[in-house]
């Protein structure tokens, strides 16, 4: 499948475009500014851009109010149906943000509902009782997304939702000629839904990607044949920032060998799951991280480590954003990309990546383990790349059983030799492939 071997790029696209807050009603095309990211994209090694929500909603995108239509605040189907001809033919594929499990109180079949009551021919497509009342004193109770009732959830056990849904789905794949999409709050999506909407997608298009929004739980519950081919790797995230802010690499090392190890054992063990070190919805790398200078090695760990590294918008330059400061905080909007080291370093370890059967689909194993270093090795079946993190200030000799001569570093083109220890300089990242 392609996005085996692919690197993604995260866009909130009404953050990233300027688009008002609340819906004005207006419709300006500020979706066609991604057509003049493309090269940008396209020189950060980029395979795929997933977009967070573009269908027409009354505020953040995740209040849908029409499943058919683009957002006017960003534009027209037309001026979004360009840009994913233009991302198409520059061989970047397209994903969006499924959001399945909620809708908002625009949406129309809920306000039939508000019009109509129990008269409505829509009021089993919510979980509502006419004996309560709602936060909004619409006459009735229903059920939110956790607590939040601006986001009327879906009953997605009525076949006439289903239907509508794939319906939906079935207009995008034709319309905009989608390849995946990232399904919003998987971790509490109806399962059948999944499993029909596998079907239908991957009976449309064969290899149609299927990734779940996964934040606790065992990520196998939804990531099997049945329903999503592969879900947001939470854990790791974590564990990538808070090791290098503790100076302890025990921490993601721990995770890394007990979740993609290979002993049949391990939680993962041959998951594609999608990684990332920061998205629209948590503090950006750049304000998580103690040290600047360990960006470069977080970003490192993203592109070696087994899974689909997914770049949020900003990121691969560094820009900051804290949770605690809103919404708005990390989703700003971009007039036009910068490049400095950071992003050149991701676009060198994004294509060392993407060209290696190692590191896209190898086993692992750590060779090397302290606080402030990690070395680990990425095996296939015709490839080894043994990847090398030094976080601290100071050069540090590595001594560790590497069954190898020497290599060639992936990201430089430079020869290296193992020979009675492998030298790490200061806050580095090295990805070497063995020879011989």
């Amino acid at each position: 499948m392609w996005f085996e071997n692919s690197v993604i790029y995260q866009i909130y696209p009404l953050g990233f475009c300027g688009a008002p807050k609340t819906n004005d009603k207006e419709t300006v095309p500020r979706i066609l500014k991604v057509i003049d990211f493309i090269p940008h994209l396209i020189k950060l090694n980029v395979d795929a851009v997933y977009f967070c929500p573009v269908f027409e909603s009354s505020s953040h995108g995740y209040d849908t109010a029409d499943y058919r239509n683009i957002d006017v605040r960003l534009g027209s189907n037309d001026d979004f149906a360009l840009v994913c001809k233009k991302l198409h033919e520059s061989g970047i594929k397209v994903l969006l943000d499924g959001v399945f499990n909620h809708v908002g109180r625009g949406f129309f079949a809920f306000k039939d509902v508000l019009e109509k009551g129990y008269n409505s021919p829509y009021k089993d497509w919510f979980y509502i009782n006419f004996d309560g009342n709602s936060n909004y004193n619409d006459g009735f109770w229903y059920e939110g997304w956790e607590g939040h009732y601006e986001l009327v959830k879906l009953n997605l056990d009525n076949p006439e939702v289903v239907s509508y849904l794939l319906e939906s789905v079935g207009e995008w794949m034709d319309e905009f000629e989608i390849d995946g999409l990232r399904l919003d709050v998987a971790y509490m999506l109806n399962r059948n839904f999944m499993r029909q909407l596998h079907t239908f997608c991957c009976g449309k298009k064969e290899d149609f990607f299927l990734a779940g929004e996964m934040i606790h739980g065992n990520y196998r519950d939804i990531v099997n044949p049945d329903m999503l081919h592969s879900a947001t790797n939470y854990e790791c995230f974590k564990g990538i920032y808070s090791s290098l802010n503790s100076m302890n690499m025990f921490e993601i090392g721990h995770s890394l060998r007990n979740r993609f190890g290979r002993e049949d054992w391990c939680a993962y063990r041959g998951l594609q799951l999608v990684s990332f070190v920061d998205n629209h919805d948590v503090t950006r790398i750049a304000s998580n991280l103690n040290k600047k200078e360990h960006l470069l090695l977080a970003h490192g760990i993203l592109m070696a480590m087994p899974g689909i590294p997914c770049i949020y918008y900003g990121s691969e330059w560094g820009i900051k954003g804290h949770k605690e400061d809103g919404d708005d905080s990390l989703r700003p909007c971009i007039d036009e990309p910068v490049e400095n080291e950071l992003t050149h370093f991701i676009a060198r370890a994004a294509k060392a990546h993407k060209e290696s059967s190692a590191l896209c689909k190898g086993g692992l194993d750590i060779l090397h383990l302290t606080n402030s270093q990690l070395v680990f090795e990425r095996r296939s079946a015709d490839e080894r790349v043994i990847v090398l993190l030094n976080a601290d200030a100071c050069e540090y000799t590595a001594h560790f059983n590497a069954d190898a001569g020497c290599g060639t570093d992936l990201l430089t083109g430079k020869h290296f030799d193992f020979g009675a220890g492998s030298v790490m300089p200061p806050y580095s990242v090295q990805y070497i492939k063995v020879e011989g």
